[in-house]
Parts: structure tokens; C-alpha cells; sequence
């Protein structure tokens, strides 16, 4: 939004300069990303087989652990499942692990509806800063190739939609969840807030959040106290009442009325919003802009382990800035 207002004298404004304060701290978390020894421990070796049985059925023979850490691995590395079974068993022929090795097809069928293990958060008892957005995932399908080159009609192109919950104050993300792409943004809230485990103090979403339903939502979750922070459109008017009972959306409106949108944006922290949409540039360069798995119970599964991944780098470091100019 400052680029728009600013558009007409951008040259003018001098930009700002920051610098990295724990350069060598950051540099050898980077390092362990690609660490194989941080992605498979020893515990997770011990509990490689699932356990047995006791009601009637097959015996699998994979525990949804060892399931999980060979889609972590190809979700990190960014490896389709043959490739990561043959990964897979030469990891433990350089460990000298006597493990069975799952197929592709295992991984592909015991990762629709995968169970992943619950992690705590870093800090359990902080309140949470909540920035929630969303992005659109490609899938396997029709490319511009088959109208290019086939001069085929193509289909009408299908998509899949990723919702993330980021804690600003610690930078991990607490809530996810991956929608068709016919599922609106107000919609998915509901079961993104089921996710999240601990207090709310504040609210930050973009316009498509806007309306009585999502502040509903919000109070009756967190209480009435989360303070709630989304532009209203350009044509909010004020409610009837709002002479007697001026909301939180009202005050925004009267805000924007009186000291225009930019004064808004930083007297009411907005500007950190750019946080969330950082957190999708940060997914798509690190897992990538398209999901791997052609089934949407897989998919989803896929997007899980994803959020899981980018936690995992979290804990290992994140650079602190600080401005120079």
C-alpha cells in the first residue's frame, strides 16, 4: 500500500538500509538446514516399526513416524517418492541400520490422512500477535505447454488454497490448513483459530477478513479485549449506533476519515501484516510453488509437513536486523 500512495515521487524517498546483527549465528543455522543429522535423530531410528496390533486387521509395519521423517525428507529436499525411497536406503546403509525402507507406493497410501505428532510451541505461555493470509498452490495438471504447442482448449486451471497462521512474536506458525480453491478466506478462519493453542492478543488480516462475522468469531474465541486490526474498504460508512457504541472497525473508519490511510497504517501497527505475505514468499522459495502429491488427502498431508519443516528452521536461528540509514 505505501508503494501506491508513494508511487508518483518513489525516486525521491530514500530507501532504508539494514543490517544483519548475528551474522554468524544465522549463517551456521542456514548450514544445518541441509544437516541430515537434524532431520534424523537416533529416537526416531527406535521407533521405526509401528507397534503391534492388538485388534483384528493387518499388521503395518511402518510406524506413521517413519512415514513422516521419509516426507520430510522429500518435502526438504525437494524429492519425488522414488527418489526418496532410494535416499532413504542410503541413509541407512551409511548409518548401518538394520531398518526396512518403505516404498513409494507406502508412502504415497499411508501419507492420505497422515497423523502428524504434535509439537508445543516455542513459548507456550506467550500471548500470540496472529497474522493469517493466504496463497494459491499449483497442482498437477494441464500446463500453458498443451495450448502452446497442441493448440488444445486447455481445461479450466485448478489451484489449491494455503492458509497460514504466523505468530509474530516468535515467527512460528501456528495454524494451517490447505482449502480447494473455491473456499473463501472468512470461511477457513473458523477451523484455522481450532488450531491455535494459547491466548490471542492481537489480530492482523488484510480486507478480506472484514465484517461482522470474523469479529464475532474473534471475541467469542479470544474475549472482547483481542485487539483487531483490518482496513475497512474505501466506501465503510459508520454504523447507526456507532454514536453510542463505537467498535473497533468504527474507530478504524474515523481513524482513515481524519489522518488517511497512512497515518492508520502505522499508528495501528498494520505494517506488520507484510510479515504474513513474507511468509508466503518464504514458502514458495523453500517448499515450492506447487504441491508434488496428486491426491487432495495427500496434499494436505504434504502441506502439513511443510508448516512443519519451516518451524524446524525457525528454532534453528532467524537473523535480527537493525537499521543503518
Amino acid at each position: 500500500m505505501p508503494h501506491k500512495f508513494n508511487a508518483d515521487r518513489r525516486d525521491k524517498i530514500p530507501k532504508q538500509k539494514h543490517r544483519v546483527s548475528n551474522c554468524s549465528e544465522y549463517n551456521e543455522s542456514l548450514r544445518r538446514r541441509g544437516d541430515l543429522r537434524f532431520w534424523i535423530s537416533e529416537d526416531v531410528l527406535g521407533l521405526w516399526s509401528a507397534p503391534r496390533r492388538t485388534t483384528r486387521g493387518g499388521q503395518p509395519r511402518y510406524s506413521d513416524l517413519a512415514i513422516e521423517l521419509c516426507l520430510t525428507l522429500s518435502v526438504v529436499f525437494s524429492q519425488p517418492l522414488r527418489q526418496t525411497q532410494g535416499m532413504m536406503r542410503s541413509i541407512a546403509a551409511m548409518l548401518e541400520v538394520n531398518i526396512a525402507v518403505p516404498d513409494f507406493s507406502t508412502l504415497s497410501r499411508r501419507g492420505s490422512g497422515l497423523t502428524l505428532q504434535s509439537r508445543p510451541r516455542i513459548d507456550s505461555h506467550a500471548a500470540i500477535h496472529l497474522v493469517v493470509d493466504s496463497t494459491g498452490l499449483k497442482i498437477f495438471g494441464e500446463g500453458e505447454w498443451l495450448e502452446e504447442k497442441h493448440e488444445t482448449k486447455r481445461k479450466r486451471r485448478s489451484w489449491r488454497k494455503l492458509h497460514l497462521g504466523l505468530d509474530l512474536v516468535s515467527g512460528e506458525i501456528v495454524c494451517s490448513d490447505l482449502t480447494r480453491d473455491d473456499v473463501g478466506d472468512p470461511t477457513a478462519l473458523p477451523d484455522l483459530l481450532d488450531q491455535v493453542d494459547g491466548s490471542v492478543d492481537l489480530f492482523l488480516a488484510d480486507g478480506t477478513y472484514d465484517g461482522e462475522p470474523t469479529s464475532d468469531l474473534l471475541a467469542a474465541r479470544f474475549g472482547s479485549m483481542i485487539k483487531v486490526t483490518i482496513p475497512p474498504p474505501k466506501n465503510a460508512i459508520l454504523s447507526p449506533n456507532a454514536a453510542h457504541n463505537l467498535m473497533a472497525r468504527g474507530r478504524h473508519i474515523s481513524e482513515i476519515a481524519a489522518h488517511g490511510r497512512m497515518v492508520w497504517q502505522k499508528t495501528t501497527g498494520y505494517n506488520q501484516r507484510s510479515r504474513g505475505e513474507t511468509l508466503m514468499g518464504r514458502w514458495k522459495a523453500v517448499i515450492g510453488p506447487k504441491l508434488k502429491a496428486r491426491n487432495f488427502e495427500n496434499q494436505k498431508s504434504e502441506a502439513k509437513i511443510g508448516v512443519r519443516v519451516l518451524n524446524r528452521m525457525t528454532e534453528l536461528g532467524r537473523p535480527r536486523f537493525e537499521r543503518t540509514a
